[in-house]
């Protein structure tokens, strides 16, 4: 899309967002909609397959910051322009054409040229479109993220249609330059017959070009719909939440300009057992009061190999945190992090006689020492 097409367009709108919303409800607006609207969920719906074209174009320009930023330049000065009477209104300060004064040969074509990509009274190349930046989201096993996997991901996206290569016409014929612009795009009028306006052709709809046969694909716009299946690789050592980006994996640029980039946001299933701390996995194991007072040698399980063994010393309090060297996840370098083993101490919920016995001759061996003793001395 031109960027002289942003002047004439409601992105805001399109979104159902504030002209002042954060990035953050931008984005949120547009994964709302874009899921609402995906083609693999309205599989033959038109609407909606248009409906999702009209809102990747709002994200692709609200999205970017440099992009949103000159779009709302650019809506302002077009409105204020075509609002203002004469053009420029009273007190603005220029001439009329061919009147006295250095200001007298001003013409507004020259400003909105200059706007509107250089496209006034000349005739210009079209110049190269970087692609739209695209975002997509997956799913992955909590032993991918470790280990790092490679995900076939199907994208949806606008892009120059193949039938036709971008042009807009029906294979075999070529669109005509615009005859009331001249290709340029743009066409210079008399605001209120004193200054020269210049606004997007709205023969060609600022294209500059008129397309008599229009390919049966895209219907003359150029771009369609276009599926296509990626293998990304995600790393291992992926945390959840993760942005990750692939460059030139996005959109398809026109006229030769670059591709746009592809933002994959991970998302990590949980682990049963297991969890994430840095690069080191973390698991909370089970111990009988009978190991943690005497002292034990414990099996623990890993994540991807077989089980090591954990030392529990005499006397180990709950909540302790041991460490199995190397056997956490995978780090950036392509080491492993530790596996920190905490353990927890179970009081079992029946006894039977034998084990009652037990304990009650031990409370009786203990005497009548209380651990909380220290707490009231420290208060009193």
């Amino acid at each position: 899309m031109a960027a002289s097409d942003w002047a004439t367009k409601d992105f805001y709108k399109v979104l159902g967002v504030k002209k002042d919303a954060s990035q953050d409800e931008i984005k949120k607006a547009y994964r709302k909609l874009a899921r609402e609207n995906h083609p693999d969920s309205n599989p033959g719906n038109k609407a909606a397959e248009e409906r999702f074209k009209e809102v990747s174009e709002a994200y692709a320009v609200l999205s970017s910051k440099d992009k949103r930023k000159e779009y709302d330049e650019q809506r302002s000065m077009f409105g204020q322009f075509r609002g203002a009477p004469g053009g420029f209104g009273s007190g603005g300060g220029f001439r009329p054409q061919g009147g006295a004064g250095p200001q007298a040969d001003f013409d507004m074509s020259d400003l909105f040229g200059g706007l509107f990509g250089g496209r006034g009274r000349t005739r210009q190349r079209p110049q190269g479109r970087k692609g739209d930046d695209l975002e997509t989201e997956a799913t992955i096993s909590f032993e991918q993220a470790v280990d790092g996997a490679t995900l076939p991901l199907r994208m949806t996206s606008d892009e120059p249609c193949t039938t036709c290569h971008g042009t807009g016409a029906k294979p075999g014929t070529t669109p005509k330059v615009c005859p009331k612009c001249q290709g340029s795009g743009m066409v210079t009028g008399a605001a209120g017959g004193v200054f020269a306006m210049t606004e997007p052709c709205d023969l060609c709809r600022g294209r500059g070009l008129i397309v008599e046969h229009p390919c049966e694909t895209c219907h003359g716009s150029g771009r369609a719909p276009t599926s296509r299946t990626l293998n990304v690789k995600v790393p291992a050592g992926v945390k959840d939440g993760q942005r990750i980006r692939l460059k030139g994996k996005g959109g398809k640029g026109d006229n030769g300009g670059a591709n746009g980039d592809l933002y994959l946001v991970v998302h990590v299933e949980p682990h049963r057992l297991f969890g994430r701390k840095g690069d080191h996995l973390t698991i909370t194991v089970p111990v009988t009061f009978d190991e943690a007072a005497l002292g034990a040698n414990i099996q623990v399980p890993t994540l991807d190999g077989p089980p090591v063994r954990i030392k529990v010393p005499a006397g180990t309090p709950t909540g302790r945190t041991f460490r199995a060297t190397g056997k956490g996840a995978t780090t950036r370098s392509g080491g492993r992090g530790d596996l920190l083993v905490t353990v927890e101490v179970q009081v079992p919920k029946q006894l039977t006689d034998e084990e009652r016995a037990a304990v009650e001759a031990f409370r009786e061996a203990r005497g009548a020492d209380s651990p909380r003793d220290g707490m009231f001395e420290a208060v009193s």
